[in-house]
């Protein structure tokens, strides 16, 4: 049954999205022109090539104004030689390229160079010779570069285009697919989806699949533990892989839609019902004749491997979409080339990568168990509370800090007074009493101190009793804090960054994005960044709200969603490689900041 509702979905999206591949880019789009002066008599000619696009270097030509400047041989770095079928052999450039130009201008304060090129986009539309001009101020050291445009009014801030083949990891990673080989994409996003399930996105279905093992009974052998486990791995492979490809065409991410307070709620719910019956306040169960018929199939087919395999699929929408780099990554390159079939099977890579951890908790998770007994209970119980705190996490991002504080305190004192931390140990209580009280005892002191940080006034989870101090440290957090000017259209953001007159950060943000909260509290608030950021002017767009101005300023910058950050140099031009796409810590993000500065 699932698999007759998400392989026709996801045949739909791959046939879909290889058919609107899109139509090419504007030449001034594809081709981003700039010029700098790195001294009086040098100049730097710089495109930004947009992913897909190339340059020929024999139809690259430079003049300069005025007549009394002279330009010397340009100097061009290594292309690619490319077997073209309009010219031959030839060689061509890719993403970022730089040629440097000797000039004599005199006295000429400025001049202006002209520069004519000629390319092609690989869908197999080559474009007429192009002619751009970009104004250089020279200078005896250094200048920054002037806004240029070809054959159009100046503008300061450029739209930007997909992004070219800079230097940022989702960049980097959007070049794999372009620059590698079908399988060396599929075991890079493998080796990704091995990494993401080192982070908080599985962990929440660890309790799930060890509580579907578990209820399928102590005799259930290594085999079958392995198949219901790839039953599970494998919904939440074509989940990501059909949904995926899905926001890739629509060019949102998946977090986008899912991650707003009514549908976290709406899930956090499903696991506060699911734990409260592991609780043994009620049995979720089918009636008994339709829960009959289901056994005898189950019986004969050797299990209910569709229902586990929509449990994953569920799971998957449900604490998956995380912003990070190689999801972001995927969904650009298939926003940009429509490649839906390879982004979809490295998307489903990538979700068979995140799921051997849960294939290892399947398969062992019977045989490090002891025998039945009261034990189960026990774990029940266990499995009950993670899924509260599953569902605390859940919705963590959309309310108060203090309900936050709450919900944690209230999921450490309830399970300490279970484990007996307020019951006197018997005279001969075993070893395993004893930790066992120590652990209730550690976890009642652990949430009686948050209790006491929600009524003290206390809003961090890691410092609730920050406020004894006499509110110091909250107080020196909000000092280092920087502050952000927030931008809500592109409109608003063109104007500011054209008033800057410094180099500009830009931050996007939303309130159910759990990185943007890290790099704010952690990041941004670290005594160092917030001194270096003390020489940028810091904006923000958030886009909380999805709504038509948020996925124009994402779209913009060819992001599917937050954190992101963009950095812009003092003409108001992005400095191409430095872009962040998730969470940093201080001493990780400190260079980026210097670099950006430097630009």
């Amino acid at each position: 049954m699932l698999t007759r509702i998400l392989l026709p979905l996801l045949f739909w999206a791959v046939a879909v999205a290889a058919h609107a591949a899109g139509e090419p880019l504007e030449p001034e789009q594809a081709y981003q022109f700039s010029a700098r002066a790195l001294d009086a008599k040098t100049i730097e000619a710089r495109w930004q090539i947009a992913d897909g696009y190339y340059l020929y270097r024999d139809k690259i030509k430079f003049a300069v104004v005025p007549a009394t400047a002279q330009l010397g041989a340009p100097k061009f770095p290594a292309g690619k030689v490319k077997d073209d079928e309009f010219f031959g052999k030839i060689e061509t450039y890719r993403g970022d390229l730089r040629i440097v130009i000797p000039v004599t201008a005199g006295d000429a304060a400025s001049v202006t160079l002209k520069a004519t090129s000629q390319g092609c986009w690989d869908q197999g539309v080559c474009y007429p010779p192009l002619s751009q001009e970009a104004v250089v101020a020279l200078a005896a050291s250094e200048a920054a570069p002037l806004a240029s445009q070809a054959a159009a009014p100046a503008m300061s801030v450029p739209p930007a285009a997909a992004p070219s083949a800079g230097g940022d990891e989702s960049s980097r990673i959007a070049r794999i697919f372009r620059q590698g080989s079908f399988w060396l994409v599929l075991a890079s996003f493998f080796g990704f989806g091995l990494l993401l399930s080192l982070t908080p996105c599985v962990f929440p279905m660890v309790p799930i699949l060890s509580g579907i093992i578990v209820n399928h009974g102590h005799a259930v052998s290594h085999v079958r533990a392995f198949v219901l486990s790839m039953a599970y791995v494998l919904g939440m492979a074509l989940t990501y892989a059909a949904v995926g490809v899905a926001a890739g065409f629509s060019g949102t991410l998946l977090s986008n839609a899912l991650q707003n307070a009514w549908v976290l709620t709406a899930f956090a719910l499903v696991f506060v019902v699911l734990s409260f019956s592991m609780f043994g306040f009620y049995e979720l169960q089918l009636p008994s004749a339709l829960q009959s018929r289901l056994s005898d199939t189950a019986n004969r087919q050797g299990g209910s491997l569709a229902a586990i395999a929509l449990m994953g699929a569920l799971s998957a929408l449900i604490v998956g979409p995380c912003v990070a780099a190689p999801l972001a990554g995927a969904l650009l390159y298939i926003a940009q080339t429509g490649d839906a079939a390879l982004g979809g099977a490295a998307l489903f890579a990538m979700a068979l990568g995140m799921g051997v951890p849960l294939l290892v908790v399947g398969v062992f998770s019977r045989s490090l168990l002891p025998k039945a007994g009261p034990w189960m209970e026990a774990v029940k119980k266990f499995f009950g509370v993670v899924m509260l705190a599953t569902a605390l996490w859940m919705v963590s991002p959309v309310i108060p800090v203090w309900a936050q504080m709450l919900g944690w305190a209230a999921l450490l004192i309830v399970p300490a007074i279970y484990v007996h931390a307020l019951d006197p140990l018997p005279a001969h209580a075993t070893g395993w009493h004893r930790l066992w009280k120590g652990v209730g005892v550690f976890m009642l002191l652990g949430g009686a101190a948050m209790l006491a940080g929600v009524l003290g006034g206390a809003r961090d989870p890691l410092k609730p009793l920050g406020f004894l101090g006499g509110g110091v440290g909250n107080c020196e957090a909000a000092t280092a804090a920087p502050t952000f000017v927030r931008v809500k259209s592109t409109a608003e953001l063109d104007a500011r960054i054209k008033a800057a007159g410094k180099p500009v950060m830009l931050d996007f943000y939303a309130d159910w994005c759990v990185s943007c909260k890290e790099l704010e509290k952690f990041t941004f608030a670290d005594p160092k960044v917030a001194a270096r950021l003390k020489g940028f002017v810091l904006l923000q767009a958030d886009v909380t709200a999805n709504s038509a101005d948020d996925a124009a300023l994402l779209k913009r910058f060819g992001l599917f969603g937050p954190p992101g950050i963009i950095f812009f140099d003092r003409a108001g031009r992005e400095i191409e490689g430095q872009r962040i796409v998730g969470y940093l810590p201080p001493e990780q993000f400190l260079p980026s900041l210097d670099a950006a500065d430097r630009s």
